[in-house]
């Protein structure tokens, strides 16, 4: 193999583990994300894990971070529990940055 395939295959596989994790922190901040929902819609225990669930499972195949946000929003209103989008925004990107530091201190 010549040096060109060797750094061919080193990028690939950089590539590969790069998509792997942030597909990685992208499900544990929407994992994050719904625990957060969860404790301001007054779910805890499983009740809780099982909305994070949904949001992890409900981002895939769709507009991504606006239908979350638009999902929290809309939930967090019908229980009277108002915050805007901004302040969803926020927090969603305060989870990505946790999901990040927690990926990168388990690896």
């Amino acid at each position: 193999m010549t040096t060109f395939d060797e750094r061919e295959k080193r990028y690939e596989r950089k590539f590969q583990h790069d998509q792997e994790l942030a597909f990685k922190a992208k499900a544990r901040r929407n994992k994050l994300f719904g625990l957060w929902v969860a404790e301001r819609l007054g779910l805890a225990g499983e009740r809780a894990e099982g909305y994070a669930r949904e949001i992890v499972a409900g981002d895939f195949g769709k507009a991504g971070d606006a239908a979350i946000i638009a999902r929290a929003g809309e939930e967090l209103a019908a229980r009277g529990r108002t915050l805007d989008a901004a302040r969803l925004r926020a927090e969603l990107e305060r989870c990505a940055g946790e999901a990040k530091k927690q990926l990168t201190s388990s690896e």
